[in-house]
């Protein structure tokens, strides 16, 4: 039976509906958060421009009505972030979404605090109480729908399977692959974030170049204003986007995962709940640090909460 199973490679759990509902609802926030802020950011550079065109069709002032709705629709991003607060689902939903999901791989696995000692039933009560205690932090914006919130049966088939089983389960659908999900996103940052970089530069040399050149010179408008306003648009959308800080977190998780992956491979089935505990841990490093770039509070590690 065991080489049957190992022929179809290492299985992968099904995650508890509370996962899922979490990550869709900080999806949701995300989109909403990064589009009214996008809206308002566009809306503000509209202004700015329309403002130093001063356009005028006959005696009608077109610049002065632009202006008008440009503002209008910044107001009104800004009153939507501010009555929604999306960025609460967002984080919230992370926050929730990751704490389930190394919850269930702990469980999974026999990982700690759900090691061999306790018996599948005292596991379970457990880990109710652990997501019970998560799910604390945004049960006001999470909808969770029918089906296995807490618990799944692929969860229960992987903790009644023999160690090697676990291991190779754990190794290659939980640590590689989110190794692999950091590294690939680090890369990706790392070439946004130096794309923006280099397009705030130009913007720079080029409001120099404009500067310069109006010197003693009386224009019909101000390029070297208008330039400066979309490079400080830029960069607050860059400070929106946080590629550098993203690229390096992700550089470090994947960095402790790759060693916790060697650890995890040799490791012994008495040394192996507590190994799991600490891969995790090297995972939820990376969370607690987006967490704290944003002023959140980070959700208790499983061995910190109360029994």
């Amino acid at each position: 039976m065991s080489s049957h199973n190992n022929s179809r490679g290492p299985r992968k759990i099904t995650l508890p509906g509370i996962h899922d509902a979490a990550s869709e609802a900080s999806g949701r926030g995300q989109t909403a958060y990064v589009r009214l802020s996008a809206s308002r950011l566009v809306a503000l550079l509209i202004a700015t421009l329309a403002a130093a065109l001063g356009i005028a069709i006959g005696s009608f002032d077109f610049s002065g009505l632009v202006v008008l709705l440009a503002f209008v629709v910044a107001a009104l991003a800004e009153l939507a972030l501010i009555r929604f607060q999306p960025e609460r689902d967002w984080y919230a939903g992370r926050a929730v979404a990751e704490s389930t999901k190394t919850l269930a791989w702990r469980f999974a696995v026999q990982g700690e605090p759900f090691g061999p000692t306790l018996t599948e039933q005292e596991a379970e009560a457990l880990l109710r109480t652990r997501v019970s205690e998560v799910l604390q932090r945004g049960k006001d914006r999470i909808n969770v729908g029918p089906g296995d919130a807490v618990l799944t049966e692929s969860m229960l088939d992987l903790r009644r399977s023999p160690f090697s089983e676990r291991r190779d389960a754990y190794l290659e659908q939980r640590t590689e692959e989110q190794r692999a999900w950091y590294s690939s996103n680090a890369r990706k940052n790392e070439v946004r974030a130096t794309a923006w970089r280099y397009a705030l530069l130009l913007g720079e040399l080029l409001a120099i170049v404009a500067a310069a050149l109006s010197l003693g010179r009386d224009e019909p408008f101000d390029f070297a204003g208008i330039v400066a306003a979309f490079v400080a648009g830029g960069a607050a959308w860059l400070a929106i986007k946080q590629h550098s800080q993203l690229t390096s977190a992700y550089r470090v998780a994947a960095g402790e995962l790759a060693v916790q992956a060697d650890v995890l491979r040799g490791v012994s089935a008495e040394d192996w709940p507590q190994a799991v505990a600490d891969a995790e841990e090297a995972i939820s490093r990376e969370h607690t640090m987006w967490l704290a770039t944003r002023g959140e509070e980070p959700l208790p590690p499983p061995h910190m909460s109360k029994a």
